[in-house]
């Protein structure tokens, strides 16, 4: 079978989205290497890093090669490949969702986050949990169609960073650099909802498709 554009543009697009958010944690681990690079900003991380060090590697993963398993095209070439990546991805998302979950509630809150974001945070790293073990309890009981849907939802979870670049930049170019916490609360919550909204479309979407033209899950992992 012979891949065609259209089954990297998918992928190609939610790579894309995950660039900013993972160059953002990339330059946080390089400051976490030198204890002088140690601010007001970051010394949450300096005092308890192996959560942030988790989460950022773990989640730059999850987001990339979640991506690719987003492609039909390469799910029916290279399945035995895609039912690898999926045992891989299962870990790696729980551990993106813990480690977001702890430090949502242990580490202090930075300036800009308040009771709003807290709970925004609490709510979408206990989703994402939730979303990826149904999505298990469906493989195991071979239900595929179920299964790519609640992975669908819990990838939108995690790449919802990459959405709230966007959605917090009206507010950077117009107003300023610091926004309150309604504003930030709202733009984080923003975030989750597009990406929550994109992911029921794309799951409706899928459910159109007729048996015969051979649906085949996203992430399976069996």
């Amino acid at each position: 079978m012979r891949l065609t554009r259209k089954d990297w543009l998918v992928p190609a697009a939610l790579i894309t989205l995950s660039l900013v958010p993972a160059a953002g944690g990339t330059s946080r681990l390089i400051q976490l290497t030198d204890a002088t690079n140690l601010t007001p900003d970051n010394a949450r991380f300096f005092a308890s890093p192996l959560p942030v060090v988790l989460h950022i590697v773990t989640a730059v993963i999850y987001s990339f090669v979640g991506a690719l398993l987003f492609s039909e095209g390469l799910r029916r070439r290279f399945r035995t490949a895609h039912r690898a990546a999926g045992k891989v991805l299962v870990p790696l998302g729980l551990v993106v969702a813990l480690t977001g979950l702890w430090m949502a509630h242990f580490y202090p809150w930075p300036a800009g986050d308040g009771l709003i974001v807290y709970v925004e945070r609490l709510l979408a790293g206990a989703a994402m949990v939730v979303f990826i073990l149904l999505g298990v309890a469906a493989v195991r009981r071979r239900d595929f169609t179920s299964h790519g849907d609640w992975m669908t939802r819990a990838y939108a979870v995690g790449l919802a960073a990459g959405t709230q670049v966007f959605t917090h930049l009206p507010w950077f170019i117009l107003v300023d650099m610091h926004p309150g916490t309604l504003p930030r609360g709202i733009m984080m919550g923003a975030g989750w909802v597009i990406n929550a909204v994109v992911a029921e479309w794309v799951i409706r979407r899928g459910a159109e498709v007729p048996r015969h033209a051979g649906r085949v899950p996203a992430h399976a992992v069996a």
